[in-house]
């Protein structure tokens, strides 16, 4: 590995966070708050990025196979720590608290240990909103035509930060697919802030729930979410922008180009929109009581469907109260989650559309022993090596979700709070069920517990591998 070119690395990346932290610093000047907490952490990011990026130069600026594991990893631990700071030095939380909701915010899961957000300063909501935005996309996705990270060129690493099993390039060269991307992500969230601000939101208000909304992150300034605003407008405003976010931004680079038929083709995108109104059709009949329009349980069953399969963890009503059923098509929602090359968390819509392809082959086999039945997917075979990929990625996903519901379960939470709790975690979600439900926290949980959701939370923004690599005696081998 060459670790002095990977040290170098993290410390722009570092830089780059403080540069960030100037905003809530402006905002808390603006809003006659403590500005201390952000000067710290744009102090403690300078100066280590700075002695990084200057008493650690490199020699070799060649990167190898593992280092992008490395830096990967390494990033999202370090814009976590500093992320941190500021909830930790405005006393809002103590140090594991703000870890939690650093790395929360930073991995767009949503999951607060911030029991009232009325008595939080603005500035530090409207971090917390930042944390998530700039985790939508990737905080290190500007250098994916620097890192290589499987030893196939820069691309490799595009596929490890833009979420799914495959990445496709929107253009040829990856510094311009970055921008490409990072263009749409802040157009989106411009539009959503101009159509949230005319349907009344203030404009804090519209600027943060733009940030969590397109980044799939779902945090909110209110402490009952969007329900808190009443607003059908508002309502249907993010549902729409919450499907854009869960699609594949290359989807939206094509569409935009014009490129419409390729689109409606995606055989991904027609999965994933059936899901959403296979799901929305099955709420709506099983929540819908004698009496009540049609239409508002139309809008409350599309909205926790949109949100909780695109892990956005927005809610407009309390959903603990709904009968099984629905609670178990929201659990399911919870695991599938949105598209690959989405800001969405989950195991991906990709993933299990061909998981159930390869099932059914598998069982044509079994009837038919000689025949030559290969997956297929856009009209091309599907290679055994990403078979295998998906099936290895779904074991591990499955293990490390389990293993985290083992640990809260262990605290005496029952067996709905302890499964919901880590496939919510590891699905980058936010709300869950039982007693992290609707308009719950994650605050009653113990220091040990939050630590472990926290890493699951980490695993599941990283896909699992990026993170269980560096867990692995050949990884740190020469």
């Amino acid at each position: 590995m060459n670790r002095r070119f990977d040290f170098y690395i993290l410390g722009w990346l570092l830089l780059l966070d403080a540069a960030f932290l100037c905003l809530p610093l402006l905002a808390s000047v603006m809003y006659r708050e403590s500005p201390l907490p952000y000067l710290a952490a744009i102090g403690f990011a300078g100066v280590v990025g700075f002695a990084l990026v200057n008493f650690y130069p490199p020699v070799d600026r060649h990167i190898r196979p593992r280092d992008g594991f490395l830096v990967v990893s390494g990033a999202w631990m370090a814009v976590s720590l500093v992320g941190a700071v500021p909830y930790l030095l405005t006393g809002a939380l103590g140090p594991v608290d703000a870890l939690f909701e650093s790395i929360s915010g930073f991995t767009t899961t949503g999951s607060t240990v911030i029991v009232d957000t009325t008595i939080v300063p603005r500035a530090l909501l409207l971090w917390r909103a930042m944390t998530q935005w700039l985790g939508g996309m990737g905080i290190i996705l500007f250098t994916i035509a620097i890192l290589p990270l499987l030893g196939i060129g820069g691309m490799q690493l595009f596929k490890a930060e833009v979420p799914g099993p495959v990445a496709d390039k929107v253009r040829p060269r990856l510094a311009a697919t970055a921008r490409t991307l990072w263009f749409v992500y802040v157009g989106f969230t411009a539009a959503e802030w101009v159509a949230l601000r005319l349907a009344g939101l203030s404009g804090f208000d519209a600027l943060c729930h733009s940030f969590t909304t397109l980044a799939t992150g779902g945090f909110s300034t209110e402490n009952t979410s969007v329900g808190a605003f009443s607003s059908a407008t508002v309502e249907w405003i993010v549902i729409f922008f919450m499907l854009l976010a869960g699609i594949n931004f290359v989807l939206h680079y094509r569409l935009l180009t014009g490129h419409i038929k390729s689109v409606w083709r995606d055989n991904e995108l027609r999965y994933f929109l059936g899901v959403v109104v296979a799901a929305t059709a099955i709420l709506v009949v099983s929540v819908h009581e004698p009496g009540a329009r049609i239409a508002d349980s139309l809008r409350d069953s599309a909205f926790q469907t949109v949100s909780i399969l695109t892990t956005t963890g927005y809610v407009t009503t309390d959903f603990e109260g709904w009968a099984t059923l629905p609670l178990l098509v929201l659990l399911c929602l919870m695991v599938l989650g949105g598209m690959s090359g989405s800001t969405g968390g989950g195991v991906k819509s990709l993933r299990a559309l061909l998981a159930v392809r390869s099932l059914r082959t598998t069982l044509h086999r079994l009837i038919h022993p000689h025949a030559v039945r290969p997956v297929k997917y856009g009209g091309a075979v599907v290679s055994e090596s990403v078979l295998s990929g998906i099936w290895a990625f779904l074991t591990a996903y499955l293990l490390i979700g389990l293993i985290g519901a083992a640990v809260v379960a262990a605290y005496g939470y029952d067996l709905l709070t302890a499964i919901s709790a880590a496939m919510t975690a590891i699905g980058n979600v936010g709300p869950g069920l039982g007693e992290v439900g609707a308009y719950d926290n994650f605050a009653h949980f113990p220091g040990l517990a939050k630590v472990v959701l926290a890493a699951l939370m980490l695993f599941g923004r990283l896909e699992i591998f990026t993170l269980l690599a560096l867990f692995s005696r050949e990884f740190w081998r020469r």
